[in-house]
């Protein structure tokens, strides 16, 4: 059974790896064509006319397209994602100096989503039907139906602008100067409480929604029914028979939100000023750093994939039947 899955995820990694370099591919050759130079901010009044054509020359700007493509995969192909124009680093370097922040980031969000969204659930559907049921539906939809960014903006304007409560932006505090570990760790803490707020409230809902309409199509199914006549508690029913068969869907859920954190919780990290993969993905737009959009985008495809897969992996592992539709 392990050959088996393995089989069919390496399948899966090749067929999503080659979308990927299509995707690669199509941006590549969209920022050549997009209007804009990214060599005219390097360019003033006061500096020579030929500056243009020679920073031109050392982005390798003046090649044909398909010479810079040929190039480009060429380099990709040595995991060389080429140099930034505004960081003059190249782009690995730059990500790793943003990409670990996201990853703690978007793991805790994680965390939080995935727990609070499993408790509510549970708690909502051993409630079934009650007040508080409707109650917590009611509330996880109107939840899901604002944007994050609007909910980033209220909770800055309600605790860091009303009660002044919680920092608004960055992860330290403006001039302090941590003593210990300890102190600087609670710093950061403070900084990060209506971040991890704003990028988890979305996902909670979601992984509530899933796992509650799923536990409840199991709770009314034939086979729980049968086991409710031979006398079987409500409580080792929903431990032992509805759970385990509710948790499938939710785990793909989780694969793809998962990745999509990982891949830079972009307004987020914006709105909090926050020194993740979103907020280089958004200056590099800006400042039209085409190796940098690039290579922003090569690693959250890959790590989207890697959860994607990791998902796949979790629920093959679970549910043979599954692998069976993996293989197929």
């Amino acid at each position: 059974m392990n050959k088996e899955i393995i089989l069919s995820l390496s399948k899966r990694f090749v067929t999503s790896l080659v979308v990927l370099l299509l995707m690669l591919s199509f941006l590549f050759v969209l920022l050549r064509y997009s209007p804009g130079d990214p060599t005219q901010k390097f360019v003033s009044a006061k500096l020579s006319p030929n500056l243009a054509s020679k920073v031109k020359e050392s982005f390798g700007l003046d090649k044909p397209v398909l010479t810079q493509y040929k190039n480009f995969m060429i380099n990709l192909t040595t995991g060389d994602l080429g140099v930034s124009y505004t960081y003059r680093e190249s782009v690995i370097s730059v990500i790793g100096k943003y990409l670990p922040f996201t990853i703690i980031f978007s793991l805790l969000s994680f965390l939080i989503q995935i727990l609070l969204g499993y408790y509510l659930a549970l708690y909502s559907i051993k409630r079934k039907r009650s007040w508080i049921d409707k109650v917590i539906q009611k509330i996880s939809l109107s939840v899901y139906a604002v944007p994050s960014f609007v909910i980033g903006v209220l909770l800055i304007y309600v605790f860091s602008w009303k009660i002044n409560l919680f920092p608004s932006s960055g992860l330290t505090s403006f001039n302090s100067q941590p003593t210990s570990f300890i102190s600087q760790l609670g710093d950061y803490s403070i900084h990060m409480v209506l971040p991890l707020i704003t990028l988890s409230l979305g996902g909670i809902t979601v992984f509530y929604k899933y796992l509650r309409d799923n536990l409840d199509e199991t709770y009314n199914s034939h086979f729980v029914m049968n086991l409710r006549s031979y006398g079987i508690s409500e409580k080792e029913l929903i431990k032992k028979h509805i759970i385990p068969n509710s948790i499938g869907p939710m785990i793909s859920v989780a694969g793809i939100e998962l990745g999509i954190l990982l891949s830079g919780a972009l307004i987020t990290e914006v709105i909090f000023g926050l020194p993740g993969m979103g907020r280089l993905a958004i200056t590099a737009i800006l400042s039209r750093d085409y190796p940098l959009i690039i290579g922003c985008t090569f690693i959250s495809g890959v790590l989207i994939i890697l959860s994607n897969l990791l998902a796949d992996f979790i629920r093959a592992k679970i549910d043979r039947r599954i692998l069976i539709g993996m293989i197929n």
